[in-house]
């Protein structure tokens, strides 16, 4: 990971702050209306794309954000400002919400499927217009591929209404992704069983139960300022959204507050599995301890008479009768097991 020093970067020259790894760059168009469809897929040129155009809408999506030029290149021919190309550019900031003389800028973070102990975010940005929805991932991981198919097959509202329809759907993408990685956290939870399952009864479990609390902990940090972007659209009016649309918009707002819910409730299962674990561990040590100690004690009164006996005297009684071994044995018996008898009364084990 690599963060952004403001004070030496050139603020005219974008540059990458996400992973040094290679990722090829693709590009994909959609030019839209209700009559129409136009699909372009790696696009290798944009110099020439119209995106201001009155009848039509277009939708430009890249992922792969390590060549700063191109998308420098799809910004600045839409009119977009230098300081949003950073913005986008540079993925290890926290997500936010800017307005621009007409258009709009917005980075979220997005969680990508992955095993549900790793921790894996990337951004998501988008900028706004009343003709035209460009967004910008770090990888290839596709969200919206059922937005894409609704716009070939033009079923539903997609291609009837804006581009506040279309992020909206965009933003529906994201937070539903949401919900399938809390649920299969959720259904890790669900798993643990520290009572039962004592061949998994070890400390690398406790090890995956914290990286589960600081996955959930990372998933709700992004999903706040989504949540606070909601509730300053229900709170003032913005031209880029329809009248129309602003009630999907608010229920994006109830989807981001079930999701803090769903965290909040995952945070408290995970602590008290962490609770139940030493409760466990703790129980148990307690039995080992127990047992351990009811032997010791059995042993004290044995180990006295055998060591009264031993002390090397000339003149100790019953030394030198016939049935003094025996009688030893029978005194140490009857000693054990009166004191068995004892502790079973008391419940003692």
């Amino acid at each position: 990971m690599k963060r952004l020093n403001r004070k030496k970067v050139d603020r005219s020259t974008p540059v990458y702050t996400g992973s040094l790894v290679e990722e090829p760059v693709g590009i994909q168009t959609f030019r839209f209306n209700q009559d129409s469809l136009v699909e372009k897929k790696n696009v290798s040129t944009v110099a020439k794309l119209n995106f201001k155009s009155q009848d039509e809408i277009c939708w430009l999506n890249v992922h792969g954000l390590n060549k700063p030029e191109v998308i420098e290149r799809i910004c600045k021919n839409a009119g977009v400002h230098q300081l949003v190309i950073q913005d986008i550019l540079d993925v290890n900031q926290r997500p936010k919400f800017q307005e621009f003389e007409g258009y709009w800028f917005m980075s979220i973070k997005s969680v990508l499927p992955s095993d549900v102990s790793v921790v894996d975010i990337e951004q998501v940005s988008f900028v706004l217009s009343k003709n035209y929805v460009f967004s910008f991932q770090e990888k290839k991981a596709d969200y919206f591929s059922h937005i894409r198919q609704r716009l070939r097959d033009n079923v539903g509202l997609v291609r009837q209404r804006g581009t506040d329809y279309l992020f909206y759907l965009m933003l529906e993408a994201i937070l539903d992704n949401y919900f399938k990685t809390l649920s299969d956290i959720e259904e890790a939870v669900d798993a643990f069983d520290f009572i039962n399952s004592q061949e998994k009864f070890t400390p690398e479990l406790l090890e995956d139960i914290e990286k589960l609390k600081l996955k959930v902990s990372n998933i709700k940090k992004t999903i706040l300022p989504i949540k606070d972007f909601m509730n300053s659209f229900k709170r003032l009016e913005f031209d880029l959204i329809e009248k129309r649309s602003g009630k999907y918009f608010w229920e994006l707002r109830d989807l981001c507050l079930s999701l803090i819910d769903q965290c909040d409730q995952l945070t408290m299962n995970l602590e008290s599995n962490v609770n139940l674990f030493f409760s466990v561990q703790g129980h148990r040590m307690n039995q080992v301890m127990k047992v351990l100690t009811m032997v010791a004690t059995l042993f004290i009164p044995l180990t006295f008479l055998v060591g009264v006996y031993g002390m090397n005297f000339t003149h100790i009684p019953g030394l030198t009768w016939r049935w003094s071994y025996l009688s030893i044995w029978i005194v140490m018996l009857v000693i054990v097991g009166a004191m068995l008898a004892y502790f079973r009364r008391k419940h003692w084990f």
